[in-house]
């Protein structure tokens, strides 16, 4: 599946956003994507690639969240994940199941994207510490 720059970064946008409201809503994955697409996207201005991405990003993420907290706890020294700001956390699990994943997304450009998304969503302080643990999970992952 190729999807462009643009629509991978809003692809992430949403995924995150379902995250969320499945997080704060209680709900599975599966139900935050039903509720989400004809809510934020009447129009169908993301491409169905990029929305197929989104999905995939929720459904593995959500499938795979307790290798995903062993590795967030495993590198998020002295912060334990219930303590966590709700949306760093899901930034952080969101990334770690790309990089797991093996998407075909360079790391970098991941840990990147994952930047990105702190910054626009939780802030300056944020950024830093998505960056420390992506990268030491990162390295992890490479050496197995």
């Amino acid at each position: 599946m190729t999807v462009d720059v643009a629509s991978r970064r809003r692809a992430r946008e949403a995924a995150l956003q379902m995250l969320y409201q499945g997080e704060v809503g209680r709900t599975g994955a599966y139900e935050a994507i039903a509720t989400y697409w004809p809510a934020r996207d009447p129009d169908r201005a993301v491409p169905e690639d990029a929305r197929n991405f989104a999905n995939d990003l929720v459904r593995g993420t959500r499938s795979r969240l307790e290798e995903i907290d062993r590795l967030l706890t495993a590198h998020a020294q002295n912060w334990r994940i219930e303590r966590m700001a709700v949306l760093d956390r899901l930034i952080l699990r969101m990334s770690i199941y790309e990089l797991l994943a093996d998407s075909g997304t360079p790391p970098k450009v991941v840990i990147n994207e994952a930047l990105e998304l702190a910054r626009t969503y939780s802030g300056e302080e944020a950024v830093a510490f998505v960056n420390g643990v992506l990268d030491a999970v990162r390295k992890q992952l490479e050496t197995k």
